[in-house]
């Protein structure tokens, strides 16, 4: 398991994918808007999460959900940092899930280890600086606009070799600015200006994607297409309208896929069973290596 330089030694060691656990503390995220909107609700979130399996917490206060307007910085820094404080104060390693260099900037003086923009720096030109400066791990996404159009932008001739070819120039790019490319990790944006058949054949090609020579970040959990996919419904919520939160097996799912094709971490709104597929697929992978000889 290659891991992106800058990484806590505790998580560097593990010779494994990783689980990243999610907190909104937003209103409006599509799977759990409101519910962790309380700083003390989302500290809570996030130890749970980690009790039941997550390596690391992504801590998040903008909706990138598809039709979501921006909010002021002043707000997002309201709602992440007394989160972001609490869970590093009680030894979690936290993501700062943001597109903006100033909260990124005050995440990690407030505990943060790693920053995850989902705009890969597109949304902010300070923000190369930022993490170029800082030294830490930085997640760039494949994104190719904000979530109130990015349903519009969903058009490709090729989805794997164009969401490839696009983030191999982002890696380029913040290279270019002065980032480590040692400590970027990839995110191909499932569910990002993607339709259900893109997300399809994007996990199916993981390994066109890890070709570009660094960590990936799968980020499927409780997307519309493995709803649609599962439940055979436009909305993907199920007969009895569960809505998002029915599709957490399907993410188990796709959280084992993504471990087999060698994916850094997965990115979930539920831990358990993704921490769980993921040490099996570890466990089914040490016993390969251990007797890799053809039967």
């Amino acid at each position: 398991m290659t891991h992106p330089a800058g990484l806590p030694r505790r998580l560097a060691e593990l010779d494994r994918c990783l689980v990243m656990g999610v907190v909104n503390v937003t209103p409006d995220s599509f799977s759990d808007g409101g519910l962790f909107l309380d700083a003390g609700a989302a500290v809570a979130r996030g130890l749970a999460l980690v009790a039941e399996g997550a390596d690391l917490v992504d801590v998040g206060g903008e909706s990138t959900r598809p039709g979501a307007g921006r909010i002021d910085v002043v707000e997002e820094l309201r709602r992440v940092l007394p989160v972001v404080a609490g869970l590093a104060a009680a030894g979690v390693v936290v993501s700062i899930d943001t597109m903006r260099a100033d909260v990124a900037d005050a995440a990690l003086a407030a505990g943060a280890a790693l920053v995850n923009d989902v705009s890969g720096g597109l949304a902010d030109p300070a923000m190369a600086e930022l993490v170029a400066d800082a030294q830490v791990p930085y997640v760039a996404m494949h994104w190719r606009g904000e979530s109130d159009r990015m349903d519009h932008l969903a058009r490709y001739g090729d989805v794997v070799a164009e969401v490839r070819d696009e983030l191999g120039r982002r890696l380029d790019a913040l290279a270019d600015a002065g980032v480590d490319p040692a400590r970027i990790v990839l995110d191909p944006g499932f569910g990002f200006a993607k339709r259900a058949e893109h997300g399809w054949a994007l996990l199916a090609h993981l390994d066109a994607l890890l070709a570009l020579g660094r960590p990936l970040l799968v980020g499927t959990s409780r997307k519309r297409f493995l709803g649609q996919a599962v439940f055979g419904d436009p909305e993907g919520d199920g007969a009895d309208g569960a809505g998002p939160r029915a599709r957490d097996g399907a993410t188990a799912a796709t959280s084992a896929l993504a471990a087999a094709a060698g994916a850094w971490a997965v990115r979930v709104h539920e831990a358990r069973a993704s921490a769980d597929a993921v040490r099996v697929v570890a466990a089914v992978q040490a016993a390969r290596a251990a007797d890799p000889v053809p039967r």
